[in-house]
């Protein structure tokens, strides 16, 4: 942490002092939306490095924010846990993205965008319930970026579990979904439907997906926040 700080007694500067440095909210967030492994948690924050992230981690760690604790079957696989006073920033990370969504102006993220960082949090809030109950895969292409980042694969099994690819899976895929990153970010924000931004997505494959897509497809826990920036 910061060696000179804020020399304040206030607990809001002495929070700031632990909460405040680069990424560590960030991090956070994901932490608090359920990644617990080292690569996860960097498919969750793709643009700090590896060093970085190593720090913040053994910070959070020295504060008393979360646990650091090899996995069982895998002891050199390390899984990092929110302690108890990590558990209890939950609702100060959601207050911060609610307030993020609601006050600040939606244009700058959309000039940011990213397909990994997209689709990894698309995986993670999928809601498998309206899908049949059998193995469902969605292919996510945009047309307009290199072939490395071009096409997306979400795999959800019966028993609801997600998993994401960036080469195909082996398995027939169920729907086709052809838009632009910047289309599918904004759907994904909240910002338009699936429906409001129809002339810009290509369909093929089962009807009954894509009707339903928008009560399936992975928004940000922040989406039904309604805007207010003048």
């Amino acid at each position: 942490m910061s060696q000179t700080g804020y020399r304040q007694f206030c607990p809001v500067a002495m929070a700031a002092e632990v909460l405040c440095t680069r990424w560590t909210m960030v991090l956070l967030r994901e932490l608090i939306a359920g990644s617990t492994r080292f690569n996860d948690l960097r498919r969750g924050v793709p643009r700090m490095s590896p060093s970085l992230l190593s720090r913040r981690l053994r910070e959070l760690e020295e504060a008393g924010i979360l646990s650091r604790r090899p996995v069982p079957e895998q002891p050199e696989v390390l899984e990092y846990r929110l302690t108890e006073a990590g558990q209890d920033l939950r609702p100060v990370i959601e207050a911060f993205g609610l307030w993020g969504q609601k006050w600040v102006e939606s244009q700058p993220s959309l000039e940011n965008l990213d397909p990994s960082l997209l689709m990894w949090d698309m995986r993670r809030g999928l809601n498998p319930a309206p899908l049949p109950e059998r193995r469902i895969v969605v292919q996510v292409c945009y047309p307009e970026l290199p072939a490395s980042k071009r096409d997306w694969w979400l795999v959800v099994e019966p028993d609801g579990a997600v998993d994401l690819c960036q080469s195909h899976p082996g398995f027939d895929v169920d729907l086709y979904v052809t838009t632009d990153l910047r289309t599918m970010t904004a759907i994904w924000m909240g910002l338009t439907t699936v429906s409001g931004a129809a002339d810009k997505i290509t369909f093929d494959g089962d009807p009954a997906l894509r009707r339903s897509m928008q009560s399936w497809l992975g928004l940000s826990p922040f989406a039904s926040e309604r805007k207010r920036v003048p």
